[in-house]
């Protein structure tokens, strides 16, 4: 009964330019049953460049749960099925977990099919530490959130990488001065596409780049860790919680949790300090 059940394929497919993608990629695509896809359109640019004439669905986040029991089911009769996402790795920021999750429930085999990544590219031409880093996704719209989020980050030694929309992308700079201060950081924008570019600086320095550009493209933001005590953290507690409050505008009780999680320690520690 094994012999006969399917394997998913999480097949990784280029950011931008059409020849990032491996020989076993295409080979994948060409001998599946089914691909399902998160923009079928994207992917149908991909695959009659490449001849491949395969069925196509559509896979995206909105429905993700409702299609994955079609597709396990296919998997279940013995049918090979290639998951891509619209551009680079199926996961990453991108549908596929709830259908990796429901095959392997199901007993299917999955196997990744390795590809381009706009954060990993990103990161190798930073310049910034590339031993240690964290990927955090989206950083949050709303300009209080963005900023309670890089202060829980202060503290991490790592190098921090996010996605960011072009729209946001100045406002983003300015809350990671803001918060974290004088760091390094490079923003790459259309990787391996016509005009792909990687700037670096200080959020200060990229935003002066950019001012009065109109930014256009997907934009990978990469941001150096922590590399010696903050001039935040050197501060007694109460002047930190009064900072917070100041800086971001949030709530003494709400300063008091960002220090905690950050500093990796419990509330009540910090409250009985404070008093």
């Amino acid at each position: 009964m094994a012999d006969s059940i399917g394997t998913l394929y999480l097949v990784g497919t280029p950011i931008g330019n059409l020849e990032d993608i491996t020989l076993r990629a295409i080979r994948i695509l060409k001998e599946s049953d089914l691909i399902a896809a998160e923009d079928t359109r994207t992917a149908l640019i991909l695959l009659r460049h490449y001849g491949i004439g395969k069925p196509l669905v559509s896979y995206y986040d909105p429905r993700e749960e409702a299609k994955s029991l079609p597709l396990v089911n296919r998997l279940l009769r013995g049918e090979t099925v290639a998951l891509i996402s619209e551009s680079g790795m199926p996961s990453i920021s991108d549908p596929g977990f709830r259908l990796v999750r429901a095959a392997l429930a199901a007993g299917i085999r999955v196997i990744p099919i390795p590809g381009p990544s706009s954060l990993l590219s990103a990161l190798v031409v930073s310049g910034l530490p590339t031993d240690r880093f964290v990927f955090e996704g989206f950083l949050p719209a709303r300009s209080s959130a963005r900023k309670k989020k890089l202060v829980s980050l202060r503290d991490d030694d790592r190098t921090l990488i996010f996605f960011e929309s072009p729209r946001r992308l100045i406002q983003a700079l300015g809350d990671i001065e803001l918060t974290l201060g004088n760091r390094r950081i490079a923003v790459a924008r259309e990787l391996t596409k016509k005009f792909e570019e990687a700037i670096r600086g200080t959020a200060a320095e990229v935003a002066a780049r950019l001012d009065g550009r109109e930014i256009r493209g997907e934009i990978v933001l990469v941001v150096e860790g922590k590399t010696g005590p903050s001039a935040a953290s050197d501060l007694p507690l109460p002047d930190q919680v009064r900072k917070l409050v100041d800086d971001l505008g949030i709530s003494r009780m709400e300063a008091i949790k960002l220090i905690a999680r950050s500093r990796g320690v419990a509330k009540s520690e910090i409250y009985r300090e404070l008093i």
